[in-house]
């Protein structure tokens, strides 16, 4: 991670390779976002909570979005629509 503006971006890019893989169903990316995330943490240990990435969110977003998942509160769900 020489350059900390595109810090865990492998991460990121297996977010978008799964959503395109599945159909945009973010349920069946967990693994991957899950990846990215603690990717983020190890970055934000490293770096600080002022440091950058663009493949990261920001440190307190970041926070939030961990206790969400250790409170198995996922990130969205795959609204499907019925054709009438």
């Amino acid at each position: 991670m020489s350059d900390s503006s595109e810090a865990c971006k492998a991460k990121a890019c297996a977010i978008q390779d799964c959503l395109q893989s599945s159909g945009y169903n973010e349920a069946k990316c967990s693994t991957y976002i899950d990846d990215l995330y603690k990717c983020c943490r190890e970055f934000y240990e490293q770096n600080g909570p002022d440091a950058k990435s663009v493949c990261c969110p920001k440190f307190k977003l970041l926070q939030l979005k961990l206790k969400q998942r250790s409170l198995n509160q996922m990130d969205a769900t795959l609204i499907e629509h019925r054709k009438g």
